[in-house]
């Protein structure tokens, strides 16, 4: 049966937090303490874009992705994304269903002008390793952290740009720490497609750039 992947309705969401609480308390991956974040599915519908994997008129995963920053953002700087609640449905692993999600979440990174997608994940998951693995995501130690005591998280990145577009240099997983810290206070200075220099332009309450190449933009 084809797997449909596409944004999760209202009348979803109590499934989907039903499939998230399942798989991450139900696995071992989480504690009883974080259920009402792994709930929270209208918090991230607000803040962020919460997909749903349907094969069959069965939900059989979930995924969030943020891409404009906000609470679900955890150690993003603007043009960034970070991916949230990988969620797949014990039945339905091993038929592509967490590819799909993840394929899913590059795709609106994109389409949001992000350059880097990050995410973090548990040490013993190694299965969702592999996928990140296949993806493309490399290893960015740096950005390893310990939310509480006696968990801790590796972080992977996926550059979806070749350059940075605040220095110009070659845009890597671990980025670059000053460039991080301008994206916070300014706009990027190059196309991060074509490394061109942008040209600014400034208009009453906004200003915008956009590269002479291929006409992309940020403001």
């Amino acid at each position: 049966m084809p797997l449909t992947i596409r944004l999760v309705e209202p009348a979803e969401q109590a499934a989907v937090a039903d499939l998230t609480a399942e798989v991450y308390l139900g696995g071992g991956f989480s504690d009883p303490g974080y259920e009402p974040a792994l709930r929270d599915v209208a918090g991230r519908v607000a803040a962020a874009t919460v997909l749903v994997a349907r094969r069959g008129g069965r939900l059989v995963g979930s995924v969030t992705v943020a891409t404009r920053g906000g609470p679900w953002a955890e150690q993003a700087v603007p043009g960034e994304a970070v991916v949230r609640m990988l969620a797949v449905s014990p039945d339905a692993r091993g038929a592509g269903v967490g590819e799909a999600l993840m394929r899913s979440c590059l795709d609106e990174a994109c389409a949001a002008g992000c350059t880097v997608v990050r995410l973090h994940s548990q040490e013993d998951m190694t299965a969702a390793h592999r996928l990140y693995g296949r993806l493309g995501f490399l290893r960015a130690p740096s950005f390893d952290w310990s939310p509480q005591p006696g968990l801790r998280l590796r972080a992977y990145a996926l550059a979806l740009t070749p350059w940075c577009g605040h220095c110009g240099a070659e845009l890597t997983a671990e980025g670059h720490e000053d460039c991080r810290r301008r994206a916070e206070l300014e706009p990027p200075r190059y196309c991060p497609h074509c490394r061109r220099q942008l040209v600014g332009q400034v208009a009453p309450g906004r200003s915008t750039a956009r590269c002479g190449g291929h006409g992309l933009g940020s403001g």
